[in-house]
Protein backbone atom coordinates (compact mmCIF):
# COMPACT_ATOMS: atom_id res chain seq x y z
CA UNK A 1 0.00 0.00 0.00
CA UNK A 2 1.13 3.28 -1.25
CA UNK A 3 1.88 6.28 0.85
CA UNK A 4 -1.19 8.05 -0.27
CA UNK A 5 -3.28 5.14 0.14
CA UNK A 6 -2.57 4.44 3.41
CA UNK A 7 -3.19 7.80 4.90
CA UNK A 8 -6.72 7.39 2.92
CA UNK A 9 -7.28 4.30 4.63
CA UNK A 10 -6.60 5.80 8.06
CA UNK A 11 -8.83 8.75 7.35
CA UNK A 12 -11.13 6.98 6.69
CA UNK A 13 -10.40 4.37 9.86
CA UNK A 14 -10.38 7.62 12.36
CA UNK A 15 -13.18 9.41 10.11
CA UNK A 16 -16.56 8.28 12.17
CA UNK A 17 -15.19 8.37 15.65
CA UNK A 18 -13.74 12.15 14.41
CA UNK A 19 -17.07 12.97 13.50
CA UNK A 20 -18.72 12.25 16.68
CA UNK A 21 -15.70 14.40 18.39
CA UNK A 22 -16.60 17.25 16.22
CA UNK A 23 -20.34 17.42 16.38
CA UNK A 24 -20.21 16.96 20.28
CA UNK A 25 -18.26 20.11 21.32
CA UNK A 26 -20.87 23.41 21.06
CA UNK A 27 -20.16 26.57 22.21
CA UNK A 28 -22.03 25.13 25.48
CA UNK A 29 -19.35 23.06 26.02
CA UNK A 30 -16.45 24.85 24.63
CA UNK A 31 -18.07 27.71 27.42
CA UNK A 32 -17.78 25.23 30.35
CA UNK A 33 -14.41 24.05 29.68
CA UNK A 34 -13.55 27.75 29.60
CA UNK A 35 -15.19 28.46 32.94
CA UNK A 36 -14.13 25.63 34.98
CA UNK A 37 -10.57 26.45 34.13
CA UNK A 38 -11.30 30.20 35.17
CA UNK A 39 -12.83 28.64 38.52
CA UNK A 40 -10.89 25.85 39.53
CA UNK A 41 -8.08 25.95 37.28
CA UNK A 42 -5.73 23.63 35.85
CA UNK A 43 -6.29 20.97 38.81
CA UNK A 44 -9.83 18.96 37.46
CA UNK A 45 -8.00 18.34 33.99
CA UNK A 46 -8.43 14.64 35.02
CA UNK A 47 -12.25 15.13 34.79
CA UNK A 48 -11.93 15.87 30.87
CA UNK A 49 -10.07 12.57 30.82
CA UNK A 50 -12.63 10.78 32.49
CA UNK A 51 -15.18 12.12 30.64
CA UNK A 52 -14.46 11.28 27.30
CA UNK A 53 -13.15 7.56 28.52
CA UNK A 54 -17.06 7.52 29.98
CA UNK A 55 -18.26 8.41 26.63
CA UNK A 56 -15.98 6.10 24.80
CA UNK A 57 -17.60 2.97 26.66
CA UNK A 58 -21.23 4.32 25.85
CA UNK A 59 -20.11 4.70 22.17
CA UNK A 60 -18.38 1.28 22.06
CA UNK A 61 -21.38 -0.08 23.09
CA UNK A 62 -23.59 1.01 21.00
CA UNK A 63 -21.57 0.08 17.95
CA UNK A 64 -21.23 -3.43 19.57
CA UNK A 65 -24.72 -3.80 19.60
CA UNK A 66 -24.96 -3.33 16.14
CA UNK A 67 -22.22 -4.57 14.46
CA UNK A 68 -23.87 -7.87 16.14
CA UNK A 69 -27.21 -7.79 15.71
CA UNK A 70 -27.20 -5.94 12.40
CA UNK A 71 -29.83 -3.56 14.58
CA UNK A 72 -29.11 0.26 14.95
CA UNK A 73 -29.49 1.11 19.12
CA UNK A 74 -32.97 2.47 18.14
CA UNK A 75 -34.28 -0.49 16.33
CA UNK A 76 -33.07 -2.20 19.20
CA UNK A 77 -34.82 -0.94 21.81
CA UNK A 78 -38.46 -0.46 19.86
CA UNK A 79 -38.00 -4.00 19.10
CA UNK A 80 -37.39 -5.28 22.99
CA UNK A 81 -39.29 -2.45 25.16
CA UNK A 82 -42.02 -1.48 22.46
CA UNK A 83 -43.17 1.25 20.78
CA UNK A 84 -43.83 3.39 23.90
CA UNK A 85 -39.80 3.90 23.77
CA UNK A 86 -39.80 5.15 20.28
CA UNK A 87 -42.68 7.89 20.53
CA UNK A 88 -40.96 8.72 24.04
CA UNK A 89 -37.46 9.43 22.02
CA UNK A 90 -39.09 11.09 19.34
CA UNK A 91 -40.42 13.41 21.67
CA UNK A 92 -37.03 14.20 23.31
CA UNK A 93 -35.83 14.52 19.67
CA UNK A 94 -38.15 16.97 18.32
CA UNK A 95 -37.81 19.34 21.75
CA UNK A 96 -33.83 18.28 21.40
CA UNK A 97 -33.55 19.49 18.00
CA UNK A 98 -35.47 23.07 18.55
CA UNK A 99 -33.33 23.93 21.67
CA UNK A 100 -29.83 22.78 20.01
CA UNK A 101 -30.71 23.85 16.38
CA UNK A 102 -31.34 27.14 17.43
CA UNK A 103 -28.04 27.53 19.73
CA UNK A 104 -26.10 26.37 17.25
CA UNK A 105 -27.38 28.86 14.88
CA UNK A 106 -27.17 31.52 17.40
CA UNK A 107 -23.18 30.34 17.90
CA UNK A 108 -22.59 30.15 14.34
CA UNK A 109 -24.05 33.76 13.75
CA UNK A 110 -22.36 35.46 17.12
CA UNK A 111 -18.72 33.75 16.34
CA UNK A 112 -18.69 34.56 12.54
CA UNK A 113 -19.56 38.22 13.27
CA UNK A 114 -17.05 38.05 15.73
CA UNK A 115 -14.33 36.82 12.89
CA UNK A 116 -15.98 39.38 10.44
CA UNK A 117 -17.37 42.89 11.78
CA UNK A 118 -18.96 43.90 8.87
CA UNK A 119 -22.40 44.77 10.03
CA UNK A 120 -22.81 48.00 13.11
CA UNK A 121 -24.83 45.77 14.50
CA UNK A 122 -24.06 42.90 16.83
CA UNK A 123 -27.54 41.08 16.76
CA UNK A 124 -27.71 41.66 13.14
CA UNK A 125 -24.52 39.94 12.05
CA UNK A 126 -25.79 37.66 14.62
CA UNK A 127 -28.85 36.82 12.39
CA UNK A 128 -27.59 37.68 9.06
CA UNK A 129 -24.78 34.59 9.64
CA UNK A 130 -26.61 32.55 11.41
CA UNK A 131 -29.23 32.50 8.68
CA UNK A 132 -26.25 31.50 6.08
CA UNK A 133 -24.63 29.09 8.42
CA UNK A 134 -27.91 27.29 8.96
CA UNK A 135 -28.87 27.37 4.99
CA UNK A 136 -25.47 26.59 3.71
CA UNK A 137 -25.59 23.24 6.56
CA UNK A 138 -28.94 22.28 4.51
CA UNK A 139 -27.76 22.63 1.14
CA UNK A 140 -24.05 20.99 2.11
CA UNK A 141 -25.49 18.07 3.14
CA UNK A 142 -28.90 17.84 0.74
CA UNK A 143 -26.80 17.90 -2.40
CA UNK A 144 -23.52 16.44 -1.06
CA UNK A 145 -24.71 13.52 1.00
CA UNK A 146 -22.07 12.04 3.92
CA UNK A 147 -18.93 11.99 1.52
CA UNK A 148 -19.00 15.83 0.82
CA UNK A 149 -20.14 16.76 4.64
CA UNK A 150 -16.81 14.38 5.76
CA UNK A 151 -14.45 16.50 3.82
CA UNK A 152 -16.27 19.80 4.83
CA UNK A 153 -15.94 18.21 8.33
CA UNK A 154 -12.23 17.53 7.95
CA UNK A 155 -11.06 21.14 7.60
CA UNK A 156 -13.43 21.89 10.16
CA UNK A 157 -11.86 19.76 12.60
CA UNK A 158 -8.04 20.78 11.79
CA UNK A 159 -9.63 24.10 12.31
CA UNK A 160 -10.68 23.04 15.60
CA UNK A 161 -8.20 21.36 17.45
CA UNK A 162 -4.97 22.77 15.98
CA UNK A 163 -5.99 26.52 16.91
CA UNK A 164 -7.34 25.80 20.40
CA UNK A 165 -4.31 23.55 21.11
CA UNK A 166 -1.92 26.22 19.75
CA UNK A 167 -3.80 28.62 21.62
CA UNK A 168 -3.49 26.99 24.80
CA UNK A 169 0.57 26.54 23.68
CA UNK A 170 0.85 29.94 23.48
CA UNK A 171 -0.37 30.79 26.56
CA UNK A 172 2.61 29.12 28.33
CA UNK A 173 0.71 26.96 31.18
CA UNK A 174 2.55 25.41 34.08
CA UNK A 175 3.76 22.10 32.71
CA UNK A 176 3.89 20.37 36.30
CA UNK A 177 0.99 21.71 37.42
CA UNK A 178 -1.14 20.41 34.10
CA UNK A 179 0.50 17.23 34.52
CA UNK A 180 -0.60 16.84 37.93
CA UNK A 181 -3.87 17.91 37.56
CA UNK A 182 -4.08 14.83 35.18
CA UNK A 183 -3.11 12.27 37.17
CA UNK A 184 -3.88 13.62 40.79
CA UNK A 185 -7.79 13.45 40.64
CA UNK A 186 -8.36 16.42 43.08
CA UNK A 187 -11.63 18.73 43.20
CA UNK A 188 -10.70 22.66 44.24
CA UNK A 189 -13.27 24.94 46.09
CA UNK A 190 -15.66 22.40 47.48
CA UNK A 191 -17.39 24.98 48.99
CA UNK A 192 -18.29 27.38 46.26
CA UNK A 193 -19.57 24.98 44.16
CA UNK A 194 -16.44 22.78 43.07
CA UNK A 195 -18.51 19.74 43.10
CA UNK A 196 -20.96 21.27 40.57
CA UNK A 197 -18.45 22.78 37.90
CA UNK A 198 -16.44 19.38 38.10
CA UNK A 199 -19.89 17.57 37.61
CA UNK A 200 -20.63 19.55 34.60
CA UNK A 201 -17.73 19.13 33.37
CA UNK A 202 -17.58 15.33 33.22
CA UNK A 203 -21.42 15.54 31.66
CA UNK A 204 -20.23 18.37 28.82
CA UNK A 205 -17.19 16.14 27.46
CA UNK A 206 -18.27 14.41 24.38
CA UNK A 207 -22.00 15.48 23.73
CA UNK A 208 -25.25 13.77 24.33
CA UNK A 209 -27.85 12.67 21.76
CA UNK A 210 -25.04 13.05 19.02
CA UNK A 211 -23.63 9.69 20.14
CA UNK A 212 -26.20 7.82 18.59
CA UNK A 213 -24.94 9.05 15.06
CA UNK A 214 -21.90 7.03 15.35
CA UNK A 215 -23.97 4.18 14.73
CA UNK A 216 -25.24 5.66 11.13
CA UNK A 217 -21.42 7.12 10.18
CA UNK A 218 -19.92 3.74 10.71
CA UNK A 219 -23.23 2.64 7.93
CA UNK A 220 -22.03 5.00 5.22
CA UNK A 221 -18.02 3.26 5.96
CA UNK A 222 -19.48 -0.16 5.02
CA UNK A 223 -19.10 -1.24 8.64
CA UNK A 224 -21.06 -4.18 9.22
CA UNK A 225 -19.74 -7.29 10.26
CA UNK A 226 -18.20 -8.17 14.13
CA UNK A 227 -14.92 -8.10 12.33
CA UNK A 228 -15.30 -4.08 12.58
CA UNK A 229 -15.85 -3.86 16.57
CA UNK A 230 -11.66 -3.60 16.69
CA UNK A 231 -11.51 -1.10 13.61
CA UNK A 232 -14.60 1.03 16.02
CA UNK A 233 -12.59 0.74 18.72
CA UNK A 234 -9.34 2.36 17.62
CA UNK A 235 -11.55 4.98 15.76
CA UNK A 236 -13.62 6.25 18.94
CA UNK A 237 -10.50 5.94 20.76
CA UNK A 238 -8.84 8.51 18.85
CA UNK A 239 -12.06 10.68 17.88
CA UNK A 240 -12.23 10.81 22.02
CA UNK A 241 -8.69 11.32 22.89
CA UNK A 242 -8.78 14.36 20.70
CA UNK A 243 -12.10 15.33 22.29
CA UNK A 244 -9.97 15.06 25.64
CA UNK A 245 -7.23 16.94 24.49
CA UNK A 246 -9.35 20.31 22.65
CA UNK A 247 -10.84 20.17 26.53
CA UNK A 248 -7.88 19.95 28.22
CA UNK A 249 -6.88 23.06 25.81
CA UNK A 250 -9.93 25.29 27.12
CA UNK A 251 -9.16 24.23 30.51
CA UNK A 252 -5.95 25.89 30.25
CA UNK A 253 -6.97 28.86 28.48
CA UNK A 254 -10.17 29.28 30.80
CA UNK A 255 -7.09 28.95 33.38
CA UNK A 256 -5.26 32.11 32.22
CA UNK A 257 -8.10 35.02 32.68
CA UNK A 258 -11.22 35.56 34.79
CA UNK A 259 -14.30 34.14 32.33
CA UNK A 260 -17.70 35.36 33.00
CA UNK A 261 -21.01 34.93 31.17
CA UNK A 262 -21.93 31.39 28.79
CA UNK A 263 -22.20 30.41 25.10
CA UNK A 264 -20.82 31.88 22.09
CA UNK A 265 -20.75 35.75 23.77
CA UNK A 266 -18.78 34.20 26.14
CA UNK A 267 -16.26 33.14 23.26
CA UNK A 268 -16.18 36.42 21.55
CA UNK A 269 -15.34 37.96 25.26
CA UNK A 270 -12.92 34.97 25.66
CA UNK A 271 -10.98 36.12 22.63
CA UNK A 272 -10.88 39.98 23.01
CA UNK A 273 -9.11 38.86 26.63
CA UNK A 274 -6.93 36.56 25.09
CA UNK A 275 -5.56 39.78 22.68
CA UNK A 276 -4.79 41.67 25.67
CA UNK A 277 -2.28 38.60 26.30
CA UNK A 278 -1.28 37.49 22.96
CA UNK A 279 -2.15 40.39 20.31
CA UNK A 280 -4.61 40.55 17.13
CA UNK A 281 -2.97 37.48 16.00
CA UNK A 282 -3.53 35.44 19.53
CA UNK A 283 -7.32 36.72 19.41
CA UNK A 284 -7.89 35.72 16.05
CA UNK A 285 -6.07 32.17 15.96
CA UNK A 286 -8.05 31.52 18.85
CA UNK A 287 -11.93 32.70 17.53
CA UNK A 288 -11.18 30.24 14.02
CA UNK A 289 -10.82 27.50 16.14
CA UNK A 290 -14.03 28.54 18.23
CA UNK A 291 -16.08 29.26 14.73
CA UNK A 292 -14.43 25.39 13.64
CA UNK A 293 -16.21 23.93 16.64
CA UNK A 294 -19.40 25.47 16.82
CA UNK A 295 -19.38 25.23 12.73
CA UNK A 296 -18.80 21.45 12.66
CA UNK A 297 -21.31 20.78 15.67
CA UNK A 298 -23.65 22.83 13.70
CA UNK A 299 -22.62 20.64 10.19
CA UNK A 300 -22.95 17.66 12.03
CA UNK A 301 -26.53 18.22 13.51
CA UNK A 302 -27.75 19.06 10.41
CA UNK A 303 -26.19 15.72 8.58
CA UNK A 304 -26.56 13.06 11.29
CA UNK A 305 -29.88 13.76 13.66
CA UNK A 306 -32.55 13.35 10.59
CA UNK A 307 -30.95 9.89 10.53
CA UNK A 308 -32.54 9.59 13.56
CA UNK A 309 -35.85 10.75 12.91
CA UNK A 310 -35.48 8.89 9.28
CA UNK A 311 -34.79 5.36 11.86
CA UNK A 312 -37.72 5.97 14.15
CA UNK A 313 -40.25 7.00 10.96
CA UNK A 314 -39.43 3.74 9.00
CA UNK A 315 -40.03 1.79 12.39
CA UNK A 316 -43.21 3.34 13.07
CA UNK A 317 -44.53 2.76 9.92
CA UNK A 318 -43.12 -0.41 8.89
CA UNK A 319 -46.02 -3.08 8.77
CA UNK A 320 -43.58 -5.84 10.69
CA UNK A 321 -40.77 -4.85 13.39
CA UNK A 322 -39.03 -7.43 11.83
CA UNK A 323 -38.59 -6.23 8.33
CA UNK A 324 -37.96 -2.62 7.94
CA UNK A 325 -35.50 -1.50 5.13
CA UNK A 326 -32.40 0.82 5.93
CA UNK A 327 -32.20 4.51 6.40
CA UNK A 328 -32.02 6.40 2.86
CA UNK A 329 -30.92 9.66 3.02
CA UNK A 330 -32.39 10.53 -0.33
CA UNK A 331 -36.25 9.70 0.54
CA UNK A 332 -38.51 12.49 2.67
CA UNK A 333 -38.14 11.29 6.10
CA UNK A 334 -34.31 12.31 6.03
CA UNK A 335 -35.08 15.39 3.71
CA UNK A 336 -38.46 16.67 5.21
CA UNK A 337 -36.12 16.56 8.89
CA UNK A 338 -33.36 18.12 7.63
CA UNK A 339 -35.14 20.93 5.51
CA UNK A 340 -37.40 21.58 8.70
CA UNK A 341 -34.20 21.63 11.31
CA UNK A 342 -32.39 24.09 9.16
CA UNK A 343 -35.71 26.53 8.94
CA UNK A 344 -37.16 26.17 12.47
CA UNK A 345 -33.69 26.52 14.24
CA UNK A 346 -33.37 30.08 11.85
CA UNK A 347 -37.08 30.82 13.04
CA UNK A 348 -35.48 30.65 16.76
CA UNK A 349 -33.16 33.49 16.22
CA UNK A 350 -36.32 35.50 16.02
CA UNK A 351 -38.20 34.07 19.59
CA UNK A 352 -38.08 33.30 22.80
CA UNK A 353 -37.77 29.11 23.70
CA UNK A 354 -37.90 29.54 27.25
CA UNK A 355 -39.93 27.16 27.66
CA UNK A 356 -38.45 24.76 24.93
CA UNK A 357 -34.91 25.43 26.88
CA UNK A 358 -36.25 24.28 30.10
CA UNK A 359 -37.60 21.18 28.58
CA UNK A 360 -34.92 20.51 26.97
CA UNK A 361 -32.54 21.09 29.89
CA UNK A 362 -34.77 18.29 32.06
CA UNK A 363 -34.85 15.70 29.38
CA UNK A 364 -31.15 15.94 28.49
CA UNK A 365 -30.29 15.72 32.22
CA UNK A 366 -32.01 12.33 31.52
CA UNK A 367 -30.25 10.77 28.20
CA UNK A 368 -26.89 9.48 29.07
CA UNK A 369 -28.91 7.94 31.98
CA UNK A 370 -31.38 6.47 29.94
CA UNK A 371 -28.73 5.44 27.23
CA UNK A 372 -26.26 3.68 29.66
CA UNK A 373 -29.51 1.56 31.53
CA UNK A 374 -30.00 0.55 28.10
CA UNK A 375 -27.07 -1.02 26.44
CA UNK A 376 -26.81 -2.60 30.53
CA UNK A 377 -30.04 -4.43 29.33
CA UNK A 378 -29.54 -4.78 25.63
CA UNK A 379 -25.82 -5.63 25.55
CA UNK A 380 -26.07 -7.73 28.74
CA UNK A 381 -28.69 -10.24 27.49
CA UNK A 382 -27.06 -13.80 26.29
CA UNK A 383 -29.77 -14.35 23.86
CA UNK A 384 -30.21 -11.10 22.39
CA UNK A 385 -26.24 -10.90 21.58
CA UNK A 386 -24.69 -13.40 21.77
CA UNK A 387 -21.96 -15.16 24.73
CA UNK A 388 -18.72 -13.88 22.77
CA UNK A 389 -20.01 -9.99 22.80
CA UNK A 390 -21.76 -9.40 26.48
CA UNK A 391 -21.12 -6.61 28.73
CA UNK A 392 -17.67 -7.69 30.38
CA UNK A 393 -18.05 -7.29 34.41
CA UNK A 394 -15.60 -4.36 34.34
CA UNK A 395 -17.62 -2.47 31.41
CA UNK A 396 -20.83 -3.19 33.42
CA UNK A 397 -19.22 -1.51 36.32
CA UNK A 398 -18.44 1.72 34.05
CA UNK A 399 -21.86 1.63 32.80
CA UNK A 400 -23.37 1.65 36.39
CA UNK A 401 -20.80 3.91 37.43
CA UNK A 402 -22.12 6.80 34.55
CA UNK A 403 -25.68 6.08 35.38
CA UNK A 404 -25.14 6.79 38.75
CA UNK A 405 -22.73 10.00 37.80
CA UNK A 406 -24.93 11.68 35.16
CA UNK A 407 -28.21 11.22 37.21
CA UNK A 408 -26.02 13.18 39.70
CA UNK A 409 -25.23 15.40 37.06
CA UNK A 410 -29.12 15.84 35.60
CA UNK A 411 -30.12 16.50 39.39
CA UNK A 412 -27.41 19.65 39.47
CA UNK A 413 -28.88 20.78 36.14
CA UNK A 414 -32.44 20.76 36.50
CA UNK A 415 -31.71 22.58 39.92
Amino acid sequence: MGGKSRRKYLLAAIGPGMLVAATGVGAGDLATASIVGSKLGVAVLWAVVVGAFLKFVLTEGLARWQLVTGETLIEGAVKRFGRTASYLFLAYLLVWSVAVGRALVSACGVTAHALFPVFEDATTGKVVFGVAHSLLGVALVWIGGYRLFERVMSVCIVLMFVTVVITAALLRPDVGAVLQGLAWPSIPQLDVGGVAWTVALLGGVGGTVTVLCYGYWIREEGRESVQDISLCRLDLGVGYAATALFGIAMIIVGSTIEVEGGGAGLLVTLSARLGESLGPVGRYVFLIGAWGAVASSLLGVWQSVPYLFADLWRLLTAGSPEHVPDVDTRRLPYRCYLVALGLVSIAGLFASFVQVQMVYALLGALFIPVLALALLILNGRREWIGSRHLNRPLTSVILVATLVLFLVFGYLQIR
